[in-house]
């Protein structure tokens, strides 16, 4: 196939447009992996992008889509042959490179790993970067010596695509997870993936104490700034929190009481840059603990074209789980 479908950002005199092309392989960036691309995903990171709602991407035109899954059909690099079934999540893709969101990709085969055998391209995407975050958060919490033992864990964001395949790996591990949300309306849909106690996120959501009851053994958080001041604040002795995301902002009002009187540790977790052997290691975990039949509940899918749509959508704030893009229809 020379021509194919993509989602285009351009950027002109008049701001920003959106459409789907049609483009030819000859137009793709440098790379020395070409994919056939299955399925791709929306992230926040690829609203923020197809909106414009923030400066996410550097150069125009631009394909978002951090995520892709799909199988190789060209490749001069040493580690892939045509026909080898590859994943993408971030290293910049849909922001400074051409991403996922069409047909055809050509890409670094640095950036990719082998699709786990556990998984459909589908079901790779309906996990994509939002589950591989979750993955490197319970990893984060894991390495620090976090024990289902000492107590609770907290996610926050319980609905999203990281908070939802948290919960699902946390429950799996063995821990008691309680999900702070914002929709009250979603209660049966956390406990169903596992959670045993669901708080309201206004309990979290404005300035708290630097030292409050200690209710947590851990925490993952996707939403920064009072949220995650307030969740340090309200972690045991000892406790971790993973730290993953800023839906609320980006600043984080806190004091070090947590840190230097209780011990707590604020464990940084990226998953644009991070190293391939900590992604293998993540999906190796999606694939071992995570049932592909759950997927269906935290996934929808969307065509192509519906993409542009949908990211509206996740931006107002409405979607639960995860949205999958059918790159093909």
């Amino acid at each position: 196939m020379q021509k194919f479908a993509a989602v285009v950002i351009e950027k002109g005199d008049a701001g920003q447009s959106v459409g789907v092309q049609t483009l030819d392989v000859a137009d793709l960036p440098d790379g020395d992996v070409t994919i056939e691309v299955d399925h791709s995903t929306l992230n926040f990171k690829d609203a923020l992008a197809i909106t414009g709602k923030s400066p996410v991407v550097r150069s125009f035109p631009m394909v978002p889509g951090i995520d892709l899954a799909g199988t190789v059909a060209d490749s001069s690099h040493s580690d892939w042959s045509a026909g080898d079934r590859v994943i993408l999540n971030g290293w910049g893709v849909g922001e400074n490179h051409w991403g996922g969101l069409a047909q055809r990709a050509r890409l670094n085969g640095d950036w990719l790993i082998g699709l786990p055998e556990a998984f459909t391209s589908a079901q790779a995407m309906a996990i994509g970067t939002a589950g591989y975050t979750a993955s490197l958060c319970v990893d984060a919490l894991l390495d620090r010596g976090v024990t289902p033992e000492q107590g609770e864990i907290l996610v926050t964001g319980a609905t999203g695509g990281v908070g939802s395949v948290a919960i699902l790996l946390l429950t799996k591990a063995g821990f008691t997870v309680a999900a702070a949300t914002g929709k009250s309306a979603e209660a049966d849909y956390l406990t169903q993936l596992g959670a045993t106690t669901i708080i309201d996120r206004t309990e979290l959501g404005d300035k708290g104490k630097p030292l409050q009851k200690e209710r947590w053994a851990g925490a993952i958080d996707t939403a920064g700034s009072h949220i995650l001041a307030n969740v340090c604040a309200q972690t045991r002795y000892g406790g971790t929190v993973a730290a993953c995301g800023l839906a609320q902002g980006m600043d984080f009002p806190a004091t070090v009481a947590p840190f230097i009187l209780r011990g707590v540790s604020l464990a940084g977790v990226d998953s644009v840059m991070a190293p391939k052997e900590s992604r293998i290691r993540a999906w190796e975990r999606l694939a071992r603990d995570l049932d592909p039949a759950v997927l269906d509940v935290v996934a929808s899918e969307v065509s192509l074209a519906e993409a542009i749509a949908a990211a509206d959508t996740l931006m107002d704030g409405t979607v639960r789980g995860r949205i999958v893009v059918d790159v093909n229809r």
